[in-house]
Order: C-alpha cells, then sequence, then structure tokens
C-alpha cells in the first residue's frame, strides 16, 4: 500500500516518544491549532470491512479506493465510485492482492497495483483465510511482494494493461497531472542488478531497504530512478503544476520518516519535514502553498495530520486531534474537502472520513498568503 499499510508494519517497534526530541513551543504551538480546519467531518465507507487510500479524478466525479469486502478475498481489492450516483464499481481483477490506485485525470481508465498475475495468488488467498479463521494473532505487515506490477484498465475494470512487467515490488503509483507521467516506487533493482554485499544483506533483512522512487512515461517506457538511497522511499506524488514530486523517505533504522520533495528529474531534492518520528503520506494541496502529511508525533500509535508549507519554512501545524490511527489525506481537486483514512470507528478499522477543509485558515496557521 502507498503509504499506510508501511506504516502500520512500524507501529509495533517500540519508538521513543517525540516530545524528547522536538521544542516544547512547537508541542504547544501543534495542539494550539488543532481544532477548526476540518468541519461536517463524517464516515464515507460503510459496507467494507476495511477501507482507505481514496483519490479523484481532476473533475471530482469519480473517486477511487481500496477495500476488503468479499469473503473469499482476504486481501484489498479496487473499487471506482461515481461521486454523482454513489454507484460503486470493482475495477481489479478480484483475484491476489490490489494497492495504491488512482484515477486518470482526464480519461476513463485507472491505474493500480496487483499479484493478480502471481501463479501462487489464489493459494496465498486460502492461507491468508485459513489462518484468519485459526485466530492465530499477527501484526500486520506489508511483504512488499515481489509480484506486484503496475496496471491500467478502463472504468469497466476490462483490458487491463500491465505497464511494468518487471520481477520486483512495483506500486505506490500516481499519474502525473497532464496524465503523461507516472511516478512510483520499485526495489526492482534487487531483482535485476547486481547487488554489493551490503545491499544483498539489506536486502535479505529488509526487502523495503532498496526501494527507491522511479518515473516513467504513461505507457511504461523510458524508466528512471529518481532516488540512490539505501533507505526506503516510497509514495509519490505530483505538484499540482506537475513540475515538482512529494513523497517520503524513511531512515536507515526504519523507525522514522520524513517528508521530501524534488524535481520530476530527481534534482532539488529538500527535506521538508525534521519531526524525528514517523512522518508519512504527503498530499500537496491545490493550491501548491501546503502538504498535508500524517505523523506519530505525539505518541507511536496515535498517527494524526498536519500541514507544513512545501518549502519546510514554517513548523508543521496539527490538523487532527483523535486518538488512534489519521492517516492517507488527499484534498478534492478543488482543495475545498479533506478524505482521510481513520480508525474511529467503534470496530478500530480503517475506514473512509470526509469533512469540509478550511483553506484560509490553513494559510494563516502557516503565515502564508
Amino acid at each position: 500500500m502507498r503509504n499506510f499499510i508501511q506504516a502500520v508494519f512500524f507501529i509495533n517497534i517500540p519508538l521513543l516518544i517525540s516530545g524528547f526530541f522536538l521544542p516544547l513551543a512547537f508541542l504547544f504551538a501543534s495542539n494550539a491549532g488543532a481544532a477548526g480546519f476540518i468541519t461536517g467531518e463524517h464516515q464515507l465507507s460503510v459496507k467494507e470491512k476495511r477501507a482507505g487510500e481514496a483519490y479523484y479524478r481532476a473533475d471530482s466525479k469519480w473517486m477511487i479506493y481500496q477495500a476488503e469486502v468479499a469473503d473469499d478475498n482476504p486481501f484489498y481489492q479496487i473499487f471506482l465510485k461515481n461521486i454523482d450516483s454513489g454507484a460503486v464499481q470493482q475495477v481489479s481483477p478480484g483475484n491476489g492482492k490490489t494497492t495504491c490506485a488512482w484515477v486518470h485525470p482526464s480519461q476513463e481508465k485507472v491505474l493500480f497495483s496487483s499479484t493478480h498475475d502471481d501463479a501462487e495468488a489464489k493459494t496465498k488467498m486460502v492461507a491468508e483465510i485459513e489462518r484468519r479463521k485459526s485466530g492465530e494473532q499477527k501484526s500486520y505487515a506489508w511483504d512488499y511482494d515481489e509480484f506486484y506490477d503496475i496496471y491500467e484498465t478502463d472504468f469497466s475494470g476490462g483490458n487491463i494493461r500491465n505497464l511494468t512487467k518487471t520481477l520486483g515490488y512495483d506500486a505506490e503509483a500516481s499519474w502525473s497531472p497532464d496524465g503523461k507521467l507516472i511516478a512510483f516506487a520499485s526495489n526492482r533493482r534487487a531483482y535485476t542488478e547486481e547487488l554489493s554485499d551490503e545491499e544483498a544483506a539489506l536486502f535479505k533483512a529488509n526487502p523495503s531497504a532498496l526501494i527507491d522512487i522511479y518515473i516513467m512515461d504513461a505507457d511504461g517506457s523510458n524508466v528512471k530512478r529518481l532516488t540512490h538511497t539505501k533507505t526506503y522511499d516510497g509514495g509519490p506524488f505530483f505538484s499540482p503544476d506537475g513540475k515538482r514530486i512529494v513523497w517520503r523517505r524513511f531512515s536507515e533504522n526504519g523507525r522514522e520518516a520524513e517528508i521530501f520533495a524534488m524535481n520530476i528529474d530527481g534534482s532539488d531534492q529538500k527535506q521538508i519535514t525534521r519531526l524525528n518520528v514517523m512522518s508519512w503520506a504527503p498530499f500537496y494541496h491545490p493550491s501548491g502553498k501546503y502538504i498535508i502529511f500524517a505523523t506519530n508525533v505525539h505518541g507511536h500509535r496515535n498517527f494524526e495530520l498536519y500541514i507544513v508549507d512545501v518549502d519546510g519554512k514554517k513548523e508543521p501545524v496539527r490538523v487532527t486531534d483523535k486518538e488512534g490511527f489519521d492517516g492517507l489525506p488527499v484534498f478534492t481537486p478543488d482543495g475545498n474537502y479533506l478524505t482521510w483514512t481513520s480508525d474511529r470507528t467503534p470496530e478500530k478499522k480503517g475506514l473512509l472520513f470526509h469533512g469540509k477543509w478550511d483553506h484560509q485558515k490553513a494559510l494563516e496557521s502557516l503565515s502564508l498568503k
């Protein structure tokens, strides 16, 4: 999954409480700004067992998201919702795992990652169902399945086309605003290139350590690697003008992550946050003036939404203040509403929430014009 699963994977790792690292003034200011950004918040998803990662087409007429629905598949599948009618259509094959969906800005097609071409996909589904039936308790973890590829399909879910066709974890993809480019995350080089002894050891211990940000043409050609680290770079999204990419970079020990931004050619890489905790799931406001993201600065099991200016010059400002998980925020294309994933439900399962966004308050809180 683009952001959520990776973050949940690390929730069970004991982390030092962020207050030891941050100035008290920052904590006080962030708490003071935690109310009033979102009004009329309500739960969008109802029937799903779990749901998250919702994204909108540029005209706001369609929303794509992932959800666990059917009893015969324990993994997420991809669903497309017509905003006007409320009609929902499954667009993924229904076999194997899927994640990281996106809607083309103008055409009637969608993007997602899937393992449905894995010969063992159904066997893995059955094994997971049996494990759950047995009552076995297992910490939730993403496995960076090497059979993940990036696919596009039309709104009916037909005419599925594999855009990557490369062994390794290819996921977390999104189209550029003009639909000509795709940014994504991949550890393909661990399968296609000769690794140094150090890299081989890193990959064996943690397959996410060799995940980098890549960019390619919308047809899957001209693939270019943009980041060159030995830590997990993932969750890339384009800026509203299509000139930059925002993403999150994990620390070498995997216990922290910070928000970064760069030009689409990989140049001018800048660190935006310096919170020394788990900060991830960044997404630009359509104005291009600030970024919203999730962070556990208030305790490693309590993820809250924050905003920060695009250059990282201002102190981040707190948006949500509910105990538990709030993450994967995305603005509607007009910037007037926010949709995010939260476990503020009686069952503590991640589902979609939605509310009116106060853009003017956001600008004022960051001292932006």
